[in-house]
């Protein structure tokens, strides 16, 4: 961390013990992502409970570049913030997900929406259970009847629009999971 860790407490009294909890679980956070410029943290009881004992809101604010992370954790979502080391404990591991996330996306390992390749049925040999597709890109690729889903093969017809998964074969590549597309295909 660029600067020093913040930790307050709010309407109870300061609690070493506490403070070294947080001040553990806030280095550890530099692990996730070690540009982290400022973390504060602040511990409170959330009210006066007197027949179930106070509960506690632990509140994280880290400073990254270009960011703000904050997590919050309320009791009236989770009544187990009696303990205030399983608040601590709920909070870090949300920032620790949290800088995970920022640390992917400044890197750009942000997952894409991947899709599905596309082909059409090029040529068919029924008695053979067997044909091939031809890709977008122009190539044709081998598919067995078994490769098609819901035994949808023998409703298969030269030009029919199908998505695949490649995979090498004995022979070159060969399409697995082929499914029918439109209103006979349900894809």
């Amino acid at each position: 961390m660029q600067l020093p860790l913040q930790v307050s407490f709010r309407h109870m009294e300061h609690s070493h013990a506490i403070e070294d909890i947080v001040r553990q679980k806030a280095a550890s956070l530099d692990k996730f992502a070690d540009h982290i410029m400022a973390c504060r943290v602040v511990v409170e009881p959330a009210g006066k409970h007197h027949e179930h004992g106070n509960l506690f809101e632990v509140r994280i604010d880290v400073t990254v570049p270009g960011e703000e992370i904050t997590v919050t954790r309320e009791p009236s979502e989770h009544t187990q913030y009696k303990d205030i080391q399983v608040a601590l404990r709920d909070a870090f591991d949300s920032a620790r997900r949290q800088l995970e996330d920022y640390v992917r996306r400044r890197r750009g390992f942000v997952k894409a929406l991947e899709t599905t390749p596309h082909a059409r049925v090029s040529k068919l040999f029924p008695k053979e259970d067997y044909g091939f597709i031809e890709t977008v890109d122009g190539r044709e690729i081998y598919f067995h009847r078994h490769s098609v889903l819901h035994g949808a093969f023998d409703r298969l017809e030269v030009g029919t629009e199908v998505t695949f998964a490649e995979e090498s074969g004995k022979k070159g590549p060969q399409a697995s999971t082929v499914k029918p597309v439109g209103k006979h295909g349900h894809a």
